[in-house]
């Protein structure tokens, strides 16, 4: 697995080493760029943790570089570093899925609990995404009869049901409803219909 940085986007050199200063003494792993465009050059999609952007910066802007990241894909957690006159602009990119914006002047502490948020949501959304892998691996085991079967379950009918429904007989339904609970790692109907719920969220 990938480890997971804070990623320091400023182009201000004392503001970056500050951070990563603070980041590092509260335990925080984190990477520092120059620049929106030195950061979309080394981009990758599995990169894991979070951004803290200044939303003002000579050459991209954060609000730009943002938009390229949204474009690309990029899930990670922004977090904007915002002066007074950009609150508007800042409120805006949250409209647009960004995750926070801090106000300089910033409380040190503000920023770290900020960040430990942000990269505490992004390896939720992983741990997420690899149940929902999970789940479709165990789907993509179940044979054309048995997805015909689940079908029926989900939809709450009864084995006598399901099996008049498909012309086999009941001891077939059971036979293959407990193939299907055994692939899906569930225990009942119940089950199932919950994790395959989650997995449409």
């Amino acid at each position: 697995m990938n480890p997971a940085f804070a990623h320091i986007i400023d182009d201000d050199d004392a503001i970056r080493d500050a951070l990563q200063w603070l980041f590092k003494t509260r335990n925080v792993a984190c990477r520092a760029w120059e620049g929106g465009e030195q950061f979309l050059a080394a981009w990758q999609a599995e990169w894991q943790g979070c951004i803290v952007l200044d939303i003002r910066m000579a050459g991209m802007s954060g609000l730009e570089c943002f938009d390229a990241l949204l474009a690309r894909g990029c899930r990670l957690p922004v977090i904007f570093i915002t002066g007074h006159g950009d609150v508007p602009m800042a409120v805006a990119a949250l409209k647009k899925g960004a995750f926070h914006f801090i106000e300089k002047p910033f409380n040190d502490h503000d920023l770290v609990e900020l960040v430990e948020k942000a990269l505490a949501l992004d390896a939720e959304r992983l741990r997420a995404a690899a149940g929902r892998e999970a789940i479709e691996a165990r789907l993509a085991t179940l044979t054309q009869r048995e997805r015909e079967v689940m079908d029926l379950i989900l939809a709450g009918k009864y084995n006598k049901v399901i099996a008049d429904e498909l012309s086999i007989s009941m001891r077939t339904v059971e036979a293959h409803r407990s193939r299907i609970f055994d692939k899906m790692a569930v225990r009942s109907a119940v089950e199932l219909v919950q994790i395959l719920t989650d997995l449409r969220d």
